[in-house]
């Protein structure tokens, strides 16, 4: 399969990395072509690997993620092209974290609307599938954890979507749970927040979430 990476920082290089070694071919975008860190990244994951801009990404992937800052989603999609992701599913797996008071970081997008849903509208032709954004990028990839396999929490429109990134997920080492509908991105933001409190309480990052029912 062909991944569409749109972000150079931590969770798209790891999650690029992870569908390097899965075997899929990963296209990493930045806002410009050439950018050092795509480059850098793609010259160190073999001929699988590349970089160009969003817009090379978003095209070149038959599924895309959304791995940029959450506040700086709309500017990304927009380079992007929504035609590029015309029918593709997208994953979502930013937060819109606001850090101007430092932290712990409150949320740009609460309430009654979401990070998620605002991609979902950017991309109305696109399958907008939150995932990823309830834990860090060093347990993205093959969790291993004393608890057991952790859960990912889901959500998004499509049924088809979500049962195709599930079916990734489980590649990916995870357990999932789909909560429902894109608006459910609402609590999923939130709920990196409790897992940055946790984080900062006890100065430990390697956490996720477990759902546990009997």
């Amino acid at each position: 399969m062909q991944v569409g990476i749109l972000g150079t920082g931590d969770v798209g290089q790891a999650l690029g990395t992870a569908f390097v070694t899965l075997g899929h071919d990963v296209r990493m975008g930045a806002r410009e072509a050439g950018n050092p860190k795509a480059r850098a990244w793609a010259l160190a994951h073999g001929p699988q690997a590349s970089a160009g801009t969003f817009a090379d990404a978003a095209a070149f992937g038959e599924l895309v993620v959304l791995a940029t800052l959450g506040v700086a989603n709309e500017r990304a999609l927009a380079l992007a092209g929504p035609d590029n992701v015309r029918g593709k599913i997208v994953i979502d797996t930013t937060n819109p974290l606001d850090f101007s008071s430092g932290m712990p970081p409150t949320l740009a997008v609460s309430g009654q609307d979401s990070g998620g849903e605002r991609v979902q509208r950017q991309l109305p032709d696109a399958l907008v599938v939150k995932a990823f954004n309830t834990v860090g990028n060093a347990l993205m990839f093959q969790p291993d954890l004393p608890g057991g396999p952790p859960d990912m929490f889901i959500c998004g429109n499509d049924g088809a979507a979500k049962a195709r990134v599930a079916a990734l997920l489980q590649e990916f080492g995870w357990n999932v749970i789909d909560v429902g509908g894109i608006e459910a991105s609402r609590y999923l933001e939130a709920m990196c927040l409790v897992w940055v409190l946790a984080g900062m309480q006890t100065n430990n990052w390697n956490q996720a979430f477990k759902l546990l029912t009997a």
